[in-house]
């Protein structure tokens, strides 16, 4: 490609790989500039209508004006208006302004740049959490069959990362699902309790307001709440400064944080099991998992959860920092930094989801590897069955105690020193002192009988807890994440 294509080429410019590589387009579009500077005009739009509807001098031909260029947005236009005026908002209002000569003099009636601006983020804040529920529910969904379906499927359990007693393949997925049910509680708070900024003009006193109604304090607040439920809201902050509070800020992206934390730790267990080669993530015939050992199954899926949660779990200190710095009634040092932080958290959000429903939409167990691995560690842990079945027996306690300590150091240190398999059953098959519970020992050492409750919890934990959130979601479950790279 000659120098010149290449200066003109899509791949000439750093572009975020958020927006290039990973995120869906319903985010992706939710965090565009023409779905933002559309939602501008669709809001002096509001802004406009409620004056008239009280009694400002606007007619019904400004407001079609208007309505009729909502989404014809000439961006060359603005961006040279806002390279003169250095100001984004009235660039726009100028540009909306000659594509509406009539409604030229009415767009922005009394209005600060937080009317478009803040009410927009809060939008596209709601929007982007009604974009990622139903696919935090999807994952719910595909894990709720996961655990039902291998409830009973005795595996080792980890404590330290190191052998402890048995659980099920199950019951190990309930608690991911545990973790993502307090992200959707969490997700979906945080949506319902947004609220919209509202009409509340420069330092949030409603003054020009005021102004434009010669005094009447009832038809401001009716003003505030006309917009209020043209734009979709119930409810407005009561007070604001020129922006709406940044702790709003750092509600949103604590939740979506803490879904990163989950997903990680989530990803993270698929990759050591995988690395057991208990459980494995989808992996296609035509993939490659090294470009130098071919034999490789990388769990790249799952990494690549860990890898942009991890970017996610950082975005809230931001917000936070941002909450902490607002000087009085605002300054603008969060701007710069929230056009970044609040998209940047909501892709990443709507990438770890997709990717993890995809993961667990094909997740692969192998219970002859996962049985293997049980039979090498549960001699161990059977040792308080065989000391109670050998004091039924008539045996003592201590003296039992004593021959499956001493047993089990052999044992040990053939699995340690030499390399070899666990051989305490063969040792206590071979002690004629174990005789008298010779003939019950495969019951004493079945697997099954080691895991407690936990195929039943799993079944009450989908009853109690799983089903009626998921029942919330009915119309949004189903179809299937088809990843591309």
């Amino acid at each position: 490609m000659s120098a010149s294509k290449l200066e003109n080429s899509e791949y000439s410019d750093y572009r975020s790989p958020l927006a290039t590589r990973y995120a869906s387009k319903e985010m992706r579009h939710n965090f565009s500039d023409q779905h933002k500077f559309s939602t501008w005009r669709k809001l002096w739009i509001y802004l406009a209508k409620a004056e008239m509807e009280l009694g400002l001098a606007i007619t019904a031909d400004q407001i079609a004006e208007m309505e009729d260029h909502i989404n014809d947005i000439d961006f060359d236009a603005a961006a040279k208006e806002e390279k003169a005026t250095r100001h984004d908002v009235m660039a726009h209002v100028h540009v909306f302004g000659n594509q509406c000569p009539k409604a030229a003099p009415i767009i922005h009636l009394g209005a600060t740049s937080c009317y478009v601006g803040d009410n927009t983020d809060l939008i596209i804040l709601r929007q982007g959490f009604d974009i990622l529920l139903p696919k935090l529910a999807n994952v719910l969904s595909r894990l709720a069959k996961f655990a039902t379906d291998h409830r009973d499927l005795p595996t080792l359990g980890f404590t330290h990362l190191q052998p402890a007693q048995l659980t099920t393949v199950g019951k190990r997925a309930t608690l991911w699902l545990h973790d993502l049910l307090m992200d959707e509680r969490a997700l979906r708070r945080a949506r319902d309790d947004l609220k919209f900024r509202g009409v509340k003009g420069t330092t949030g006193t409603q003054a020009s307001f005021l102004q434009l109604f010669n005094g009447d304090g009832e038809r401001v607040k009716q003003l505030d709440r006309l917009v209020t439920k043209m734009a979709g809201f119930e409810k407005h902050y009561p007070v604001t400064g020129q922006t709406y509070s940044r702790k709003v800020d750092v509600e949103c992206l604590n939740a979506l944080s803490s879904l990163g934390a989950t997903v990680h730790k989530i990803c993270t267990d698929i990759r050591l099991l995988a690395n057991m080669k208990e459980v494995e993530e989808p992996f296609e015939t035509t993939q490659i998992g090294s470009s130098a050992m071919p034999y490789k199954r990388n769990p790249m899926r799952s990494e690549r959860c860990c890898s942009i949660a991890r970017h996610l779990m950082t975005l809230a200190n931001n917000a936070l920092q941002t909450a902490a710095t607002q000087w009085m009634e605002r300054t603008l040092d969060d701007s710069a930094n929230r056009r970044i932080t609040l998209s940047e958290a909501f892709l990443s959000a709507d990438v770890i989801l997709m990717t993890l429903q995809n993961i667990t939409e094909g997740m692969v167990v192998y219970p002859k590897v996962i049985a293997r691995h049980v039979a090498q560690e549960l001699p161990f842990m059977t040792a308080e069955n065989i000391i109670m079945a050998m004091v039924k027996a008539g045996g003592d306690r201590q003296v039992c105690h004593e021959k499956i300590r001493v047993l089990s150091q052999e044992a040990g240190a053939e699995v340690k020193q030499h390399g070899r398999d666990n051989d305490l059953v063969d040792r206590i098959k071979k002690d004629p002192y174990f005789a008298p519970i010779l003939n019950r020992l495969n019951d004493l050492l079945d697997p099954r009988t080691f895991v407690g409750r936990a195929p039943e919890q799993v079944v009450d934990f989908m009853d109690e807890e799983v089903y009626p959130v998921l029942e919330n979601y009915k119309g949004y479950l189903g179809g299937s994440v088809e990843l591309n790279i």
